[in-house]
């Protein structure tokens, strides 16, 4: 499954050479939403500000990420 995360106005991260910004939405291939946030948390500590699955991400919230999805 996919896990969504989304970050905060202060929230900037560089993992393996990605940036993840409050432009972008990261995603994380995961057994289960649980699993997602515990990778997430790994990688950006709290510094994120919410989680969704595919079941309640809305494709339309993408007009606020102008950097599209990058894959953790």
């Amino acid at each position: 499954m996919k896990v969504f995360i989304t970050f905060g106005q202060g929230h900037a991260h560089s993992v393996a050479g990605k940036t993840f910004d409050k432009d972008c939405v990261a995603v994380i291939e995961a057994d289960d939403e649980e699993d997602g946030r515990m990778t997430a948390f790994k990688y950006f500590g709290g510094k994120f500000c919410f989680s969704y699955t595919e079941d309640n991400w809305k494709e339309e919230n993408m007009s606020f990420f102008p950097r599209g999805y990058i894959y953790l």
